[in-house]
């Protein structure tokens, strides 16, 4: 079935109890993942219970398709109803699903991660059209949402906050739900047990006006493929008034940090991305892309950064169209490896 914006977050909390698939697709990576972690945690509490919890990608399906009945139809040791958490999926695997929601094994929840996906997608057919599964669309919070999630966060933590206070960060803030939900909770963490309303000037202590995450925001969306996000990012970058060379060399760092992780885990070492200078709030975001990107192509990026760099600086060609056209050329790049 397909479920509509105003119906998702009430079901991603509690879904009906017969669903047995639910997809997660659209232009918010972070949101995707929330969602996923959010319906995961419906049927098990512990999500990092190994017996109950079992995570696959899209390639291992492609490379051994009878993985998902089997997961799916396995029996927990400890008991109780399993999930089997897949992502980087895409239309490639849409026959397996097909096959799957037509008659599906066991009783285990399937819950599924894909980027963004055209409205005739057979991967979202296959989910709008089985009674027992769900597709839910993730895209990028608009002012109204943002707002929504500002002020229940702040009650939530049984805190309040000034009018022009949500209105600034409405503003400021990122259109990523996982790094909007990660600077709310630095920004409660910051007021500690101060009983006072959170004002303008806690949030631009904490959270800034800075063009720095703009920067991140612009590397980010590039190796992640999110064309939606780049475009954000690189406005609020032009209109902080942050030049196109800047934003190149952040991203080019971003590159490296990557390049680093691929080359630790090609040869069979583990990284933790917080090591490398990536914030808590984006280390999921760093994970997904260290699983889309080999140390070879990524070292053709850094060469499509470093060549767009100098053609900045060294020839007429405005410097915010050498920018933008190398990020997307990273962007096109990375969703190719989805």
């Amino acid at each position: 079935m397909k479920l509509q914006a105003r119906d998702a977050e009430a079901f991603v909390r509690k879904p009906r109890p017969d669903i047995r698939a639910v997809l997660l697709f659209g232009s918010d990576a972070g949101l995707i993942r929330e969602r996923a972690k959010a319906v995961a945690a419906s049927v098990v509490e512990d999500l990092s219970d190994p017996f109950r919890v079992t995570t696959l990608t899209g390639a291992q399906l492609q490379d051994d398709p009878a993985r998902l009945a089997d997961e799916a139809a396995a029996i927990a040791l400890t008991g109780g109803r399993r999930v089997v958490m897949i992502s980087g999926a895409g239309d490639r695997l849409a026959k397996l699903f097909q096959g799957f929601l037509d008659d599906p094994l066991g009783d285990a929840l399937v819950v599924v991660e894909a980027g963004e996906l055209a409205a005739r997608s057979s991967l979202r057919g296959a989910f709008e059209d089985c009674s027992v599964a769900a597709a839910i669309g993730c895209y990028a919070d608009d002012a109204r949402a943002l707002q929504t999630l500002i002020e229940t966060m702040v009650a939530e933590a049984g805190k309040r906050i000034l009018p022009e206070a949500v209105a600034w960060l409405t503003d400021n803030l990122g259109t990523d739900r996982m790094v909007t939900r990660g600077e709310i909770a630095k920004l409660l963490l910051y007021k500690g047990e101060d009983a006072t309303p959170i004002s303008l000037d806690d949030c631009e202590a904490v959270v800034g006006d800075s063009s720095t995450m703009f920067l991140d925001d612009a590397a980010f969306a590039a190796f992640g493929g999110d064309f939606n996000a780049l475009t954000d990012a690189l406005t609020r970058c032009e209109n902080a008034g942050e030049s196109p060379v800047a934003i190149l060399r952040v991203a080019q760092k971003h590159g490296q940090k990557l390049h680093l992780a691929a080359a630790q885990t090609e040869t069979g070492g583990r990284v933790d991305p917080t090591r490398l200078g990536v914030h808590w709030t984006r280390k999921a975001g760093f994970e997904r892309q260290m699983r889309q990107w080999s140390s070879t192509r990524l070292m053709r990026a850094l060469e499509i950064l470093t060549d767009a760099e100098l053609t900045a600086k060294s020839t007429g060609m405005p410097a915010a169209a050498a920018c933008g056209d190398a990020l997307l050329r990273i962007a096109r790049a990375a969703r190719v490896a989805r």
